[in-house]
């Protein structure tokens, strides 16, 4: 028996979007290190200029390279990113400018509350999984994409 058109259709419908996908998509590890190299300098920029909110001023940047990176990089991104995203959401729930916060002099109107969360985020951002997680994608890129993340 021989397919309708319509049954035809409904077959090749799922296999052109597979195909399309695939050529479309290209490498996934080829687009992750074209986007490093495409954002090296930017994001030496923002961190060479140093100061208390340099990752926070990086963050933009880190979810882009996290939204291009293959899979098998999503644990050590979702780390860096999520503790600096927690950071970022901590001091802006006290209304702090990350430039300028002391945590020895906080300002008066920052709880205790909120105080011990911005404290809790920091520790979590230079704990040892995220420092092995970042160490783990600085690495990866220069193993992989073979050029450094931040060069």
């Amino acid at each position: 028996m021989r397919p309708s058109r319509r049954g035809r259709a409904c077959w090749l419908g799922p296999a052109a979007v597979l195909l399309a996908l695939t050529a479309c998509g290209g490498d996934p590890v080829q687009s992750y290190c074209e986007e490093v190299s495409a954002r090296q300098d930017e994001l030496a920029g923002l961190l060479d200029d140093g100061g208390p909110d340099a990752l926070l001023r990086a963050l933009p940047v880190l979810e882009d390279l996290r939204a291009e990176a293959p899979g098998d990089l999503d644990d050590e991104w979702q780390q860096v990113v999520g503790r600096l995203r927690a950071l970022d959401a901590a001091l802006r729930e006290a209304g702090v400018d990350p430039a300028t916060y002391d945590r020895a002099e906080p300002p008066a109107e920052v709880s205790t509350e909120q105080r011990s969360a911005i404290d809790g985020a920091a520790r979590e951002l230079v704990s040892e999984r995220t420092t092995t997680a970042m160490a783990g994608l600085e690495q990866q890129a220069r193993d992989v994409c073979k050029t450094p993340l931040v060069p």
